[in-house]
């Protein structure tokens, strides 16, 4: 049986996310921090089940408490001569220089400031008479004192980001600031505007409830943090171990074996994780080497795993950080948006599994023995009380109550079981050690969500969005114009100029995701993204939630994207194979999540929520078409169906499958015509490898 070690995934996910490097500091500063962490999860923990505090208290606590721990952790620059421990100096206290201790505290007093002065301050210092107004009063008028906090708090929380998740997002800030200061001279008329004066930017970006303080803040202060806890929390308790057995138990036993554990247990994972890197090094660390062992070369068994766990992020019922901020953006509970991603991640998966079969079948690989697959009654019995807190989680989320309520429950029943389990008992101190971790995997997410929130405030504030909207939709409709023609020219097909546009406007936003999510946070793509593509999509008849998920796909997709792709390298390190080739075996993996997102825009009927384009007829057939139509593009892809197929047959099936992708009887008409000649030259190729008769039947590759 494969054994599951936490310290050995934790290390691993140290080596490969560079979110967890961290400086190492003094031995007093090490415990500081430490029980810093264990209470800063506690706090969480406590107010998710008793009553947040008021939201700007609340936020300002948690973005606090990160940026303080950030600035002891993270040096100014990434280096290894920067992350050791250097000797003692009068300008460094247990080797955090001065400047580090100097830019935490202005985080904080900036982080705090808000609560501190939302009443207003009336009081005597030092034989002045110091007055500031209830923050109400101060709202669109910020006081002198605001403006100077407030731009002292947004260098700190953007040098913050920079730290944690490199130079990408604070860029980007930085070009929106820009566009909202310097409005009324930009050179281009439709994204010119009447620009904000810098207290006013202040005003907007630092006061709740837009900008810093705003939705992204809330969501994971209130709904990300405790997820994140409750997955090192349940991996600590054996539900990685138990994940691990019942997916051998399910597919180890057919052709390719333990790369269907790969495929099957990250789909668990991605349940309970909702990171991709975190979810290839947990379960890569096992099915990594033993695929390997089985004879799949060293970039396809990474970019199996890389692939399967970039499904994390988009697996009901906890889906990463952008699902939870997706719904709010929605003003719809959580629960619609994870009904809603149960078949777009089927489907993914789906794909994976069929590309690993035919891999498998061509490569000539078998399952695992039957003495190292694990008796399902043995693995239910031993492990059934890990998968509690899942239960208890989902069940609560579903019963209708908040998310932070369900992660509550969750870690809860995680707690009691983790201390009565005999099988698989936690200690304190594991629950402690897995706060410090918990709280350490939310850093970077906490301070880029803060300040992603200038992002929104800058498109609410300039009505960006509507005018980016307004330019990819010009830009499609008139590329649609010029194609109209020619594609009228092709027999038994009505092309029109709405639907041509809606296609363009697709792939250009699809381009634009992929391209800018080189090494940017999901969470962060996706709010940068939608504020374009919602008004884009929503001006040719695509329902918010289509959009809205539309462009969390395409973000995941850059995962496993080469030529940066922070899965597929974690993969690679893995198994020792060079990443590029990784991340292009993942990419072709993942060839179903590339094309999933164009069915739901065109049939939403997938999602399932939306009452007014589904039906049971709709719905069946939607899925049916696409599920044949994935497994057509993975014949194409692994070369192989019941005999390897020669170069056009395999560009014929992935043509049929496109087709077939796309709903409507034409399509799928035209798919029956394209994948007619492959399936006959597959059902030839069967028929001359047979035997003759009265012969025994050979074994086939």
């Amino acid at each position: 049986m494969v054994t599951f070690d936490v310290k050995a995934v934790e290390a691993l996910e140290r080596q490969y996310d560079s979110g967890l490097k961290t400086r190492a500091v003094g031995p007093w500063l090490k415990h500081f921090v430490y029980a810093f962490s264990f209470a800063f999860a506690a706090y969480h923990y406590v107010t998710a089940g008793t009553g947040v505090p008021v939201d700007y208290w609340h936020m300002g606590i948690h973005i606090s408490g990160v940026l303080l721990l950030i600035y002891i952790l993270f040096p100014l620059w990434r280096g290894d001569r920067c992350m050791e421990m250097h000797a003692p100096a009068w300008w460094r206290i247990a080797n955090v220089p001065l400047w580090d201790w100097a830019f935490a505290a202005v985080g904080i007093f900036g982080a705090l400031y808000i609560g501190f002065t939302w009443q207003g301050i009336d009081v005597d210092f030092l034989g002045h008479h110091f007055v500031l107004r209830n923050q109400s009063m101060r709202q669109g008028n910020p006081a002198p004192l605001d403006i100077v906090v407030g731009t002292m708090f947004i260098v700190v929380l953007l040098e913050g980001v920079r730290r944690s998740i490199g130079m990408i997002v604070p860029v980007i800030i930085l070009v929106f600031t820009s566009y909202a200061v310097f409005g009324p001279y930009i050179p281009v008329d439709i994204l010119r505007h009447p620009g904000l004066g810098w207290g006013q930017f202040i005003n907007n970006m630092y006061f709740p409830s837009e900008g810093i303080y705003g939705v992204t803040l809330w969501v994971v202060s209130t709904v990300v943090f405790h997820f994140v806890l409750f997955g090192v929390i349940a991996q600590r308790m054996g539900l990685g171990q138990f994940f691990v057995d019942v997916a051998t138990v399910i597919a180890g036993r057919y052709t390719g074996g333990l790369a269907k554990v790969s495929v099957v247990s990250s789909a668990f994972f991605g349940t309970i994780s909702g990171s991709s890197i975190a979810n290839t090094v947990s379960t890569g660390s096992l099915t990594i080497p033993n695929m390997k062992r089985m004879g799949y070369p060293a970039h396809f068994a990474g970019g199996v795993e890389a692939a399967a766990s970039a499904g994390g992020q988009i697996t009901p019922p906890i889906m990463g950080a952008a699902a939870f901020v997706m719904a709010e953006f929605l003003e719809v509970p959580y629960t619609t948006i994870v009904i809603a991603a149960a078949v777009p991640a089927l489907m993914h998966y789906l794909g994976v599994m069929c590309i690993v079969h035919f891999k498998a079948k061509r490569l000539g690989l078998k399952g695992l023995p039957a003495e190292e697959i694990p008796k399902l009654w043995a693995v239910l019995k031993e492990g059934w009380p890990t998968a509690l807190p899942l239960a208890a989680l989902i069940y609560v989320l579903f019963k209708g109550y908040s998310p932070h309520m369900a992660a509550f429950w969750g870690i809860t029943t995680a707690l009691v079981v983790g201390f009565v389990n005999p099988r698989q008992r936690v200690t304190l101190r594991d629950i402690a050690d897995a706060a410090a971790t918990g709280v350490q995997y939310a850093l970077a997410v906490g301070a880029v969500c803060a300040a992603i929130g200038i992002v929104v405030g800058v498109v609410n504030s300039t009505g960006l969005g509507f005018r980016l909207g307004f330019i990819v939709t010009n830009g499609a409709l008139s590329i649609g114009e010029a194609l109209v023609p020619i594609l009228s020219w092709i027999p038994f097909t009505t092309f029109t100029l709405e639907g041509i546009t809606l296609l363009i406007s697709l792939v250009l936003i699809a381009i634009t995701c992929i391209l800018m999510g080189a090494g940017l946070p999901t969470t962060a793509l996706y709010i940068m993204l939608v504020t374009v593509a919602q008004p884009a999509l929503a001006n040719l008849g695509v329902p918010p939630l289509a959009s809205h998920l539309f462009v969390l796909y395409y973000g995941v997709i850059s995962e496993i994207t080469p030529p940066v792709c922070a899965s597929a390298y974690a993969a690679a390190g893995i198994a020792g194979a060079d990443p590029f080739k990784t991340g292009l075996a993942a990419f072709s993996l993942g060839i179903a999540k590339l094309t999933v997102p164009m069915v739901f825009v065109y049939s939403p009927a997938m999602l399932i929520v939306l009452p007014e384009y589904f039906t049971w007829g709709s719905f069946a057939s939607t899925v049916f078409t696409c599920a044949v139509g994935i497994f057509l593009m993975a014949v194409m892809v692994a070369g192989y169906l019941v005999r390897p197929l020669p170069g056009p047959a395999r560009v014929l099936c992935g043509i049929a499958g496109l087709f077939l992708i796309a709903p409507g009887i034409q399509s799928d008409l035209w798919a029956l015509a394209f994948a007619t000649p492959a399936m006959l030259q597959q059902l030839f190729a069967w028929r001359r490898d047979q035997p003759p008769p009265g012969l025994p039947a050979a074994t086939l590759s």
